[in-house]
């Protein structure tokens, strides 16, 4: 699965920037996740075109310093290995010498004199156990070994400030330190809490906890940044007591440190293990029938009593998690849960605050497909329940769930953003995605006269769809759009084929001939005088785009669309690339990553597939930005236009998804046979003609939207 593409990506070694000192695999990414499991456990290391594990403090996705911090100190010798702390005894810091990172992992090794150290910063991800998929904590570990042959005397010690819990650095904090059974915990909260409130997308409500097992040799402290790290670096522990002066974050800077004394070492050293979370309870707000408000809380509370029964499964479990991480290209991914009434919530990251965004969904839904579709279908159970109730008025599908994650209110006066098309099609498209691959009729039969009542707006708009936004919705309003009215066809398709599902004949054939007809048509009003290639918009000979939504011909196995169409665009595709990939359309010479590789996904060219995933990449390593991965970028130059961090990178999982999938054809137009169960038999490994890169490496090369895996499969679980 995805840990398997970045494992194939070690192969791109020594493709670091000159600047950059280290060793990098596959390559050093703007920004480095280090804790990423939910919108607001986000940790992130701005690297740029290469920063050292040291040489910058973390931060959230936004871009705001979340103190983490991190000294080892070897005989009598501390080191920084983590952050930029200050104390006020002189310390050295150690030096990087490699990074690597997977699809859940981030790991450094540095030279600290005499010892070298492994820091591993890991964020599970696991999609077939939802329980532990809904688990808000990430794991950071720490290895120590010498490296001249001898026996060192080392100690490890880190801390979390207050920083983690809101964006408002003047508002009071209180904490605790606790110790349940062979754990100690910090705890930090703001005083006064808000409840499904966000600061500078930070949410005002809930924890944060630090912990570590109590094992021989650990101690703690809470106190001032200064003091405490100080102590550590003077005498190699603390002092095991709490600071109880509860102030602002930004007042003398409280942290909450943990170390542990490793004595003397002569060979590599058991790794010290700490857990970094935040828990919140209620999780989200929810619309229910006739305006009731719900507030459902996260998954894992249907195991777990307490935060600290959670956490005394997780910290403990670090070695088995990290062996499934490991193993996670090995997983079948296809297995379905059977839990009632769970629902999934999105938060639209950096784009804008909504949740659930039906075009935030749909081009993050190859990741869904690829790992387990189920999640794909508890992210699409809010929006059909809600609409279910009538309370939104327009015939077309709803834009979002609602303005402000995580308050899912709906928007019953239907003044949300107007995608008619764009969300209607998106729905359709999904549903019977999910429905092919699992053969789960839930959807199609729960919500039939919904999803045909889309289907009947369709009909009126798609053809000749009216002024409106697509999904790229930042390149303004536009009427008669060639790549809208391709998903809105396949959406009318998609009906046809669901009302097959469902015994419904009459209705499939009927559909099936409008969308027939359709094509027929939009060919002729999409394709240039010249016929080399589609138009942006009817009539307009000298415009173009990417029309990825193609794609979704592709997914479905609807095959409504003639192969002369992916033909002529492939052709045309390769003549108008500049140096990061081929613009979205004719308005701007910007792109977006997801569409790009949506777009290689359906091209006949190995040669133009490779083009446009090579482009991706290469833009994702060029040390122009030092913000966690952008899908908005220039093609000229690769620098980002905005976005960070969003859900929609999963749709850089296309071509695996399309392999998932029993209807997928390869390029050549020849059935894929490959098992759903093993992900390496499923990667065309043709090497295109002359270019001498592979299917294979072509997509490991873009492994870094991986990075992003737990901003999409995050804690957005809920009952």
């Amino acid at each position: 699965m995805l840990p398997l593409l970045a494992a194939i990506t070690f192969l791109f070694t020594g493709l670091a920037h000159a600047a950059v000192t280290w060793t990098a695999a596959p390559f050093n990414p703007a920004s480095v996740p280090l804790a990423v499991r939910t919108p607001y456990l986000s940790a992130w290391l701005p690297q740029g075109s290469g920063t050292a594990l040291n040489a910058n403090w973390p931060t959230f996705w936004t871009g705001q310093i979340v103190g983490w911090a991190g000294y080892v100190r070897v005989d009598g010798t501390a080191y920084s290995f983590l952050g930029t702390p200050g104390t006020n005894t002189p310390t050295q810091k150690a030096v990087q010498k490699s990074f690597e990172f997977t699809s859940t992992q981030s790991t450094f090794v540095l030279t600290a004199g005499p010892v070298d150290i492994t820091v591993n910063f890991l964020s599970p991800v696991e999609p077939n156990n939802l329980v532990q998929q809904s688990l808000p904590f990430s794991y950071l570990s720490v290895t120590a070994a010498p490296n001249d042959g001898k026996s060192h005397s080392v100690q490890v010690y880190t801390d979390i400030s207050a920083e983690w819990i809101s964006g408002d650095l003047t508002l009071t904090a209180t904490w605790n330190t606790t110790t349940t059974g062979d754990i100690i915990t910090h705890q930090v909260q703001l005083q006064n809490q808000q409840a499904f409130t966000e600061n500078r997308d930070r949410i005002q409500q809930g924890s944060a906890f630090y912990s570590i097992q109590n094992a021989q040799g650990t101690t703690f402290q809470s106190g001032e940044d200064q003091v405490v790290r100080s102590l550590f670096v003077s005498q190699g522990s603390l002092n095991n007591t709490q600071d109880t002066n509860f102030r602002a974050v930004q007042d003398r800077w409280p942290v909450f440190g943990l170390s542990r004394d490793l004595g003397s070492i002569s060979s590599t050293s058991s790794p010290v293990v700490f857990s970094i979370g935040h828990v919140r309870d209620p999780a989200v707000q929810y619309i229910v029938a006739n305006g009731a408000l719900q507030e459902r809380s996260t998954f894992f509370w249907t195991k777990f009593s307490s935060v600290q029964d959670l956490i005394s499964s997780f910290l403990p479990a670090y070695s088995s998690a990290l062996s499934r991480a490991k193993a996670f290209d090995a997983q079948d991914s296809s297995g379905a849960f059977n839990a009632s009434d769970v629902l999934l919530f999105m938060k639209e990251i950096s784009s804008d605050g909504n949740v659930n965004t039906v075009d935030v969904i749909f081009p993050s839904w190859p990741l869904f497909l690829y790992t387990n579709p189920t999640l794909g279908k508890q992210l699409l159970l809010p929006l059909f329940e809600y609409q279910a109730t009538g309370q939104y008025p327009n015939k077309w599908s709803v834009h979002d769930m609602g303005a402000n994650y995580p308050k899912a209110l709906g928007h019953n006066d239907g003044k949300d953003e107007p995608m008619p098309v764009e969300e209607s099609g998106n729905m359709l498209i999904m549903t019977l995605s999910y429905t092919q691959r699992t053969n789960d009729k839930s959807l199609v039969t729960t919500y039939f006269d919904l999803l045909d009542q889309w289907t009947q707006f369709l009909i009126t708009d798609s053809l000749i769809p009216a002024n409106q936004i697509s999904t790229d919705d930042f390149a303004g309003s536009l009427a008669n759009q060639t790549n809208l009215a391709i998903k809105g066809i396949i959406g009318i398709k998609a009906m046809s084929e669901i009302a097959a599902l469902v015994g419904d004949n009459a209705r499939a054939s009927n559909y099936s001939s409008i969308a027939s007809s359709y094509v027929s048509q939009w060919q002729n009003f999409a394709t240039s005088s010249d016929k080399k290639h589609l138009t942006l918009s009817y009539g307009d000979d000298s415009s173009w785009g990417l029309s990825y939504n193609l794609y979704a011909d592709k997914l479905l196995g609807t095959n409504i669309f003639p192969s002369s169409v992916f033909e002529m665009q492939t052709a045309w595709y390769s003549t108008v690339a500049n140096s990061f990939g081929v613009p979205l359309d004719t308005r701007h010479t910007y792109t977006k990553s997801d569409w790009e590789i949506w777009t290689s996904a359906l091209v006949t060219s190995a040669t133009v597939r490779n083009l446009l995933i090579s482009s991706v990449r290469k833009y994702a390593e060029d040390g122009k930005s030092s913000q966690p991965l952008g899908d908005w970028y220039e093609t000229t130059d690769g620098s980002v236009e905005g976005f960070r961090a969003r859900p929609v990178v999963g749709g850089h999982l296309a071509l695996l998804a399309l392999s998932r999938s029993a209807l997928a054809t390869t390029t050549n137009g020849e059935q894929n046979t490959s098992s759903s169960a093993g992900p390496v038999s499923t990667v065309d490994n043709t090497t295109s003609q002359g270019s001498g890169t592979s299917h294979t490496t072509a997509i490991a090369s873009i492994t870094i939207s991986s990075f992003l895996l737990s901003t999409v499969l995050t804690t957005f679980m809920y009952y």
